[in-house]
């Protein structure tokens, strides 16, 4: 998330919001725009990331966002930086495709800022917040099921296991039999309805998280494929990342960071033997990580920014090697029911 996602107070899933960026020095320095250089910001939001990289290097940025409030508002940065700025509405999970249609298949950097976006949170119509009411929707792309079909269809052990799964809430199982019992008596679709049911059921102490934080992380995580999105996202960037090019993801929970650093630590691995066995043949290593271990903000961001506690920066460096066969992220993927199922109780 970049300046422009999060949002003024702690009041939706994926933290604070205060227009700041986060972890930007940081993203800076292990992103290293060079003059020339192309770069993919995969996830523009309000443009925090992008405007700091065309500021840092005379070098080209091609942005996407599958949010069309974020296309249109963003098109004033575009004007500013000319023709060093293009912005794409898709999903970044689709960069390989949006590169190939702008005529540049290779690019020196990408960066993933994974999460929602403070206008999203700032917006009530949109669904995203437990403090402001509208109506349960949730969705990016303001297309497809929304966070109130969830509610609505899915069975209780469905909704159980959705809220523990993407939402780590170990009260999952109190959260979805009072959602179940609720929407006999009445349909969930506003944000605050579904918040006050959730309270009733979760308490939280004064200095934690709102006792809807973790259900409405998991129904954005589902409505949206989040989890999904950023496994493909990361198998697209390593194909479309030229050798040096850079990978800096920044994540904002346990789920997004996991994917993460399993996904570099796989592509950064040297395949060898046992003394027992001989050495095995296999892939060669498409990143090294410039980044060892997980950078985190430092006290001065902390204090300055309340969304960048969470937050967690990793960075790897493309080698030469061909990338790696895709489509074996699908074991870090939780489960998702699915969402045409029949309405039940």
């Amino acid at each position: 998330m970049m300046t422009g996602r999060g949002g003024s107070e702690t009041d939706a899933a994926g933290g604070p919001a205060r227009h700041l960026p986060v972890l930007l020095n940081e993203v800076l320095h292990y992103l290293a725009p060079q003059p020339g250089g192309i770069y993919v910001d995969g996830t523009f939001g309000a443009g925090g990331y992008t405007r700091a990289i065309l500021g840092a290097a005379e070098c080209r940025v091609i942005a996407i966002d599958r949010d069309p409030n974020a296309i249109r508002d963003g098109q004033a940065l575009v004007a500013e930086f000319g023709g060093r700025l293009t912005l794409v509405p898709e999903r970044f999970s689709a960069l390989d495709a949006v590169l190939d249609a702008q005529g540049e298949p290779l690019v020196d950097g990408v960066v993933l800022d994974i999460g929602v976006s403070s206008m999203q949170i700032d917006e009530g119509e949109r669904g995203f917040s437990f403090r402001r009411d509208g109506p349960l929707d949730m969705r990016m792309s303001q297309d497809g099921p929304s966070a109130a079909d969830l509610v609505a269809k899915l069975s209780e052990t469905e909704l159980a296991n959705l809220i523990y799964r993407f939402g780590e809430e170990r009260r999952s199982r109190a959260v979805a039999r009072a959602i179940v019992e609720a929407r006999v008596q009445t349909p969930i679709e506003r944000t605050l309805q579904l918040a006050d049911i959730i309270s009733k059921v979760v308490w939280a102490k004064p200095h934690e998280p709102h006792p809807a934080t973790r259900t409405f992380q998991a129904l954005r995580i589902a409505v949206n494929d989040e989890l999904g999105e950023l496994a493909r996202a990361l198998e697209a960037a390593e194909r479309v990342l030229k050798p040096g090019g850079r990978l800096v993801v920044v994540t904002f929970h346990s789920l997004e960071d996991r994917i993460v650093k399993n996904f570099l630590a796989n592509r950064a691995k040297v395949a060898a033997g046992s003394r027992h066995l001989p050495a095995v043949a296999g892939a060669a290593p498409s990143f090294t990580l410039v980044a060892r271990g997980a950078v985190e903000p430092g006290d001065e961001e902390r204090a300055a920014n309340p969304r960048a506690r969470s937050s967690k920066l990793r960075a790897a460096a493309r080698t030469a090697a061909q990338a790696h066969a895709g489509g074996d992220l699908g074991s870090l993927l939780p489960p998702l029911p699915a969402l045409d199922a029949p309405r039940r109780r």
